[in-house]
Parts: structure tokens; sequence; C-alpha cells
């Protein structure tokens, strides 16, 4: 299937996803939905060896088709365990770059070669992140290459039941559930029944959404602005604070599964920006917007695949979204992880 098509066929499910109640397309698909849980079922019946692994393992993933805040959980959570004293690594899919076997991902790699997430990971961590199909294979790979490491968190992988985990961090954001139903009628990879366990705990990153399960509030908040050499630099001195932008005509270039959370976030700043929605993961092969475009203010998951030396008179300002997480649900997480040292 044509990327393009792809691309245009997930935008148009998604605006009937995100709806409280079904709408007329969703109820069309309902047939298909159904078949898809039939299939889940019995995908869920079949047994699995899971990988064993000497390390525990916390999954990060979301019940939901699309982004819903799980790459910036990852980073806060890789510091928070760091802060505890622990040495994380991280596994990934790494959705959209080019091969399927596991690579370890490193600071200068290509995109194409480990997925923007890993990398992106990997540039704002500095740990060990490792990228593959089969997780369970690039966990065993992290932790064969890395003995010193003591936690792998996985970006993603709920659904990935080859991989053992100690505990699931299940995150939400203000979609919630969407229409509640079963793909390709709604948003759910999965019933949500499905997923709570006793080692599975919630996170939401914009406020409680209806119909989802109580869980612990994140805080979402921006950084200071950078030029993208200076962000791909790490030069911290070049950055400036993001009110410094709000006299310039900028174009907010995002990537994102729901661009309109950086485009909200940004005018919640006092930012006055063009909205520039792309699809998910957008490759960046060419330049979206017009050559004479003065400012581009963007994501850290659109600027590792950006180019200084492609951009001409474009300036690029790259905006890092972080997370804050509330240490009671670190405290949870680590219990679960490492029961032993749990007072």
């Amino acid at each position: 299937m044509p990327a393009g098509f792809a691309a245009r066929a997930e935008a148009l499910l998604a605006r009937h996803w995100w709806q409280p109640r079904p709408t007329w397309l969703a109820r069309a698909l309902l047939p298909l939905a159904r078949i898809y849980g039939l299939l889940l079922r019995r995908h869920q019946r079949q047994p699995v060896p899971a990988t064993r692994l000497p390390v525990p393992v916390l999954v990060v993933g979301n019940v939901i088709a699309g982004g819903a805040g799980k790459t910036p959980t990852v980073i806060a959570l890789v510091r928070a365990l760091r802060a505890a004293g622990h040495r994380p690594g991280v596994v990934s899919r790494g959705h959209g770059r080019q091969g399927a076997g596991v690579h370890e991902v490193g600071d200068g790699d290509d995109a194409r070669r480990s997925g923007d997430e890993p990398l992106l990971v990997r540039r704002r961590c500095g740990v060990p992140v490792f990228v593959g199909r089969q997780r369970a294979a690039a966990a065993a790979a992290l932790c064969a290459r890395h003995p010193a490491v003591d936690v792998i968190v996985a970006d993603d992988g709920l659904q990935h039941r080859a991989l053992p985990r100690q505990a699931e961090l299940l995150v939400f954001d203000e979609r919630g559930l969407g229409n509640g139903l079963l793909l390709p009628a709604g948003p759910l990879r999965e019933p949500l029944a499905l997923r709570l366990s006793p080692r599975l705990r919630v996170l939401h990153t914009a406020g409680p959404a209806p119909g989802t399960p109580t869980g612990a509030l994140a805080r979402r908040r921006f950084g200071a602005a950078w030029p993208l050499q200076a962000w791909l630099a790490g030069d911290e001195a070049a950055s400036q604070p993001l009110h410094t932008l709000r006299d310039r005509p900028l174009l907010a270039a995002a990537g994102l599964a729901a661009p309109r959370k950086f485009f909200d976030m940004l005018a919640a700043a006092g930012l006055v920006a063009e909205p520039l929605p792309l699809p998910d993961h957008f490759d960046y092969a060419t330049l979206p917007w017009p050559a004479a475009t003065a400012d581009v203010i963007t994501t850290e998951k659109d600027a590792v695949k950006l180019q200084p030396s492609r951009l001409g008179s474009t300036r690029v300002w790259v905006v890092p979204l972080d997370l804050d997480i509330p240490d009671g649900l670190v405290a949870d997480l680590l219990a679960l992880l490492f029961p032993r040292a749990a007072p």
C-alpha cells in the first residue's frame, strides 16, 4: 500500500475514532472489528514461550493506535531510574526504520536505521538503546552487550507477549479510549480488560479522560527553544526561552500521531504559528515547507530526521517536550521491578 494512501486512510479513520459515539464510518467497519477481535482472541490463546532475561523489564505502552505520549514517558522514567541509582537500557521496535533485525542505536545513527523515537531516546538519555521487530531478542542482545544494565524499559510492546515483564505502564492522553471500539472501527488494539493486571499501572499525560482507569497524573511542559544545529550538537548555551519567539511568524511542523497537542501547547505558550500537521514518523525525504519559509518550530522527534545543510535560509527551532511523573508512581514501579529492595 503506498505510504501517502495509508496516511490519508489513517487520518480519515482517526477523525471517526475519537468521536465519543460511533459515527457512520465506525458502524460500517464494525464487521471488520469483530473479525479483528476473533483473530486477537485466537492469538491470545496461543502459547508463546517468554524469553528469559537477567534483569527486570518495565513495558510502557497503550491500548490505542497512535501515540499517547509513550516516548516522553520513557525518557522521564529512564531519568527517574538513574536518579534512583539504577542503570537502565531501552528497547523498541523502531517503527518506520529500514530492516527488522536487532540493531544498537548510536548517537550518530540515521533515523532510517534506528527509527526516530529510539534515536531521540538515545540522544536525550545517553543509555543503551536496542531496536528490533522482536523486542525480546533486542532485550537479550542489550543485556549481552551491556551487562551493567540492571533494568530495561520497553518503549511500546504491551502486546509483544514474548517479552517478559515485571511491570507495565499504560499511558493515556486526553483522547482516552475514543469511541471504545476495536480496530478499524475504533482506535483500540485490544480491549482494555485484557490488559488489566496486578502489575499494571496507569499514567495520564493530559488529565484523566472519560472511560479510562484511575491513574497518576503527569505534567507536560516545553523546554527552551534550540536552533537545530545547537540541538544536534548539545550546545545548551545557544538555547533561548520559548517566549523569545513570540514576535516571529512561525510555521509549526509536527510528524506525530496527534500533532494537534503540539500546536495547542505552542498557542498556550503565547506563540502564533501556522500549523503544518504531517503523517506520524514523517521521513523528511523532502522538506514539507516552502523554501522561503523563515522560521520553523518543530518537535525533537522531527528534528532527528533533519539535516542543517538541507535547510537553506530557513531557521529551524527545536522544542523539547518533558514530562514530570509523580514520585509516588516511580516508587510504585520500583517496588514492582525490585520487590526485594522494597521496604
